[in-house]
């Protein structure tokens, strides 16, 4: 076992080098497996595991986030990682926010570009100025058996653009434009790319420094 599953799992009598990440977005799931590769620790999804999605009743990214670990814990009895993430569009107010995956809602499942074009559309309508900066914003929830819970805050800032650009990434990708970036849209750059300057990756960086 790892250094880091180890860390994980001091105390308890599970094995620790498996983690779960209580999400159904392969896009995610795709993301954490990367940045966990490398510590030794088997990642496995909520779809993996035949949950359910809980729903997310909080207005709160931290609120969504619980629900998500608390429900995955008490089906599996692992440790659970919960992400709750969304962008922030400082034009409209904050919004979409905690119903960022809302916007993209269809009768067909989630279609993003609707929730991009919704976006552009309503700064458009409200005469934003340029840039349109935007904040990508992640809470992790740890939640260990024995009742232990860390929470961990990453954020990404930038501005969006118009049309979207790049075929790579998911959700609202391909128009952010990250500050830390070279001017290329999250869905322009490979996913090392990415991992190196997202609000996930941020996040992570927490979790990884106090674990």
């Amino acid at each position: 076992m790892s250094a880091g599953a180890a860390v994980l799992g001091a105390g308890n009598c599970f094995t620790w080098n498996k983690l779960l990440i209580a999400t159904h977005n392969a896009g995610k799931l795709d993301e954490m497996r990367a940045l966990f590769a490398p510590r030794g620790i088997e990642v496995v999804g909520a779809a993996d595991m035949g949950l359910s999605e809980p729903a997310e009743t909080e207005d709160s990214f931290l609120g969504n986030a619980r629900i998500k670990a608390q429900a995955a814990m008490a089906a599996t009895g692992l440790p659970v990682l919960a992400d709750d993430s969304g962008i922030t569009v400082d034009g409209l107010g904050g919004a979409p926010g905690v119903y960022t995956a809302d916007w993209a809602e269809t009768p067909n499942g989630r279609d993003f570009m609707q929730a991009m074009t919704r976006t552009w559309a309503e700064l458009e309508a409200a005469s934003v100025p340029e840039p349109r900066t935007a904040q990508f914003r992640c809470t992790l929830v740890l939640l260990q058996p024995d009742g232990t819970e860390r929470v961990f805050e990453g954020l990404a800032t930038g501005h969006l653009v118009w049309p979207p650009r790049g075929a790579l990434g998911h959700g609202y990708d391909p128009i952010f434009v990250p500050d830390a970036g070279d001017g290329r849209t999250f869905a322009e750059m490979s996913a090392e790319e990415k991992n190196a300057i997202s609000h996930r990756a941020d996040a992570f960086r927490k979790l990884v420094a106090a674990l």
